[in-house]
């Protein structure tokens, strides 16, 4: 049976208390009472009588007593998302009173692997800045695992890269999904033909690219025994392609980057569609830092945008 409800109150707004809603995303995220009175550093008592004078203004219990802490209920689940919601808004007031008012400065600092192909992404930058002309924008290059590293040190706030895995102290906005394919250059003997299996090019000298090798790629190379004889090595994309195009070796390339390449004939791609690596590339940002009103800024701009997109 489900619970009763109370029908709902027209002065909601007017009446509750907005300290009864930040009580309750505390318990929630706190895992009980008496934790989230720890946290607050507040009595027991003091927090369930909080809990209890939200559920009365909400007409809805939101919360259930269980062995491990609290369970929210359907009510809390609903509540919880609408806390959550206007803790955000609540917290976006200065950035955006800031732009409103014309007083932003300061510096929004990217770091990114080399060779990001996203119109979405150039859109972005290039609308921010019309908003925000006094604020500057600095953007990195180095390998992914390096992107990563940088975000969870602090020492930027937004990177565009891979992951092979999840932290759980970044955020991951979706922003593309790349496919690489193995080039050779007009000059190669291969030029002009299609590679039934990977295996076929174990004694083909590679150009590779170092620690900012996708793990894709890495273990399609592993598996077929590829790159054992490496001619030539470049940690930035641009460089790998350009050894790749004066003939040193075949090498693997983000399809995007080397498109006109492709069309000109400059380029030929070895192998079928079965045997690419594909991958999502996304925008990283830290979960819970105290962001700059620039940063904050640029963050909801591109998210905007991406979250705007159709998704397949």
């Amino acid at each position: 049976m489900s619970e009763p409800t109370q029908l709902p109150d027209r002065k909601f707004a007017s009446q509750v208390d907005w300290n009864l809603m930040r009580t309750f995303v505390e318990i929630v995220r706190a895992g009980g009472i008496g934790a989230a009175a720890r946290q607050l550093n507040k009595q027991q008592p003091s927090i369930s009588a909080a809990l209890k004078r939200l559920e009365d203004h909400v007409g809805a219990t939101l919360l259930r007593r269980s062995a491990s802490g609290v369970e929210m209920t359907s009510a809390g689940k609903a509540m919880m998302a609408l806390c959550e919601d206007m803790l955000e808004t609540a917290r976006m007031v200065p950035h955006q009173i800031a732009q409103a008012t014309k007083r932003v400065e300061g510096i929004v600092r990217i770091q990114m692997v080399s060779a990001i192909v996203s119109p979405e992404f150039d859109e972005a930058i290039a609308s921010f800045h019309r908003r925000n002309p006094d604020i500057r924008i600095e953007i990195r290059v180095s390998p992914w695992r390096q992107v990563l590293d940088a975000l969870e040190r602090g020492e930027v706030e937004v990177g565009i890269g891979y992951d092979s895995s999840v932290r759980g102290s970044l955020v991951y906005e979706p922003l593309f999904v790349e496919r690489q394919q193995l080039y050779c250059s007009r000059s190669h003997p291969l030029f002009g033909y299609r590679i039934g299996q990977p295996k076929e090019l174990k004694t083909e000298a590679f150009v590779l690219t170092g620690e900012d090798e996708l793990e894709g790629v890495t273990h399609l190379r592993r598996r077929y025994g590829l790159g054992a004889k490496v001619a030539g090595l470049a940690e930035d994309v641009n460089e790998a392609r350009r050894l790749i195009l004066c003939g040193v070796g075949i090498g693997f390339l983000p399809e995007p980057v080397v498109r006109t390449e492709v069309a000109s004939g400059a380029l030929w791609p070895l192998l079928h569609a079965d045997f690419q690596p594909s991958y999502d590339i996304f925008l990283l940002a830290r979960a819970e830092p105290a962001r700059d009103t620039a940063t904050q800024l640029f963050i909801d701009e591109v998210f905007r945008r991406l979250r705007a997109l159709p998704r397949a």
